[in-house]
Parts: C-alpha cells; structure tokens; sequence
C-alpha cells in the first residue's frame, strides 16, 4: 500500500485502525482504572481502618492513572486533526536529537527537523513539547541509545508542515502501519508572524494549519 495514493494520512486505513486502537486501549485503561478505584472504595467501608491503610497506594496511583488516561483524549483528537489534513511522508535519517534546539521558544523534549516546503534546502525543526507517552522516543533519540534503539528511528512518518505542526509515527516492523504517535510543534516561529512570512507560509497554507488546530497569524 503506496502512502503517496491517500491524500491525507487520516485516508490510509491501517492508520485510521492503529488511532482507533489507540483511543480503544485508552477508554480500556480509563474504564479499568476507575473502576477498580471505585471498587477498593466500596470495599474499604465494610473493612476494618487497616485494609484501607494497605490499599491506600493504589488509591494514590489509582487517581494519578486515571488523570493520565484522561489526558490522553485531547492529545489524541489534537493527532487526529493533523491526520485529516496533511498526507503522511516517509523520511528517511531525519536530523534529530535530544538536547535543545537552540532558539526554541517554550518547553522541549527533543526535535527532528523536516524541510521547508517552500524551500527544500531549509530545515525546520519541530519539538516535542509535552512529555506525556514520550519515553519510547526519547530512549532512541539519546546519545547514547543502543545502535538496535536508533535503526528504529531511522525511517519515520511523517504529517504536517514544519513550518506550524506536525505528527511522526515510527512505522510497525512490516512497514504497513503506523504506531507511536507523537504531535510536534514549531517552536521558533511561535507567535510571529514575520517569521512565517519568512518561511514562504501562504493563505492556503494558514487554512491547512488552522484545520489542523493551529492558529497562526501573518
């Protein structure tokens, strides 16, 4: 399955199942989490002061599990958003790392950089923002990750525009399907418009961004 014939990622069927299982999997978490909190809870009132002394951890990381789980749904819709829009592409031995990008604006867990568009000798870095679900990339975006770690990052997908947001997916061992979903953000055009002028960002290309939730100004 050629991922040049879909016209948005979202048109690619393997990835509108590897999304749903995604959200399945989480509602899964949510469902289980609060209803085992809520269960010890009932149990507790009918048991003697030191069960609920016993079971007092879960019901610490039962609640921190559960905010988690819920956290997840924005990001996930936000992914969606940006699928809808823009087509995946493949890249190959996209620069990246782990240290900050010098000039980001805001929080950043790491970057990997795509060309611009509008002028293909230029590379644009887009930056993990959120720290949330990201353990699986920063371990092979490391330095010193294990040569095996890092093939796995060698070929990405890749959909959005550099220049205002995108997604990566690392592709399943088969190549067919996408996993590891992952937003990415533009940190050194944040709020300015002179830099997206810059960039060779047109009205068209607003439009695109702001159907992927962004809303950038020139």
């Amino acid at each position: 399955m050629n991922l040049a014939e879909f016209p948005t990622a979202w048109d690619h069927p393997p990835t509108r199942r590897a999304w749903t299982l995604h959200m399945s999997l989480n509602i899964a978490g949510l469902v289980g989490w609060v209803g085992g909190w809520i269960a010890l809870l009932g149990i507790s009132t009918e048991t003697p002061n030191w069960v609920v002394w016993v079971f007092m951890p879960y019901f610490i990381y039962g609640f921190y599990r559960a905010y988690v789980q819920l956290r997840y749904f924005p990001a996930a819709l936000r992914m969606r958003r940006i699928m809808r829009t823009f087509p995946w592409q493949v890249r190959n031995d996209a620069p990246h790392g782990l240290a900050d990008y010098p000039g980001v604006v805001g929080p950043q867990h790491g970057w990997f950089e795509f060309p611009n568009p509008a002028d293909p000798a230029q590379q644009l870095p887009l930056v993990f923002t959120q720290h949330f679900r990201l353990n699986w990339w920063t371990r092979r975006l490391a330095p010193r990750a294990k040569p095996q770690l890092k093939a796995q990052i060698e070929t990405i997908w890749f959909a959005g525009d550099p220049r205002m947001i995108g997604i990566i997916a690392a592709p399943t061992p088969n190549g067919r399907a996408p996993r590891r979903f992952q937003v990415l953000d533009q940190g050194l055009g944040k709020g300015d418009g002179s830099r997206l002028t810059e960039w060779g960002v047109t009205p068209e290309d607003l439009e695109r961004g702001r159907r992927a939730g962004v809303t950038p100004n020139l």
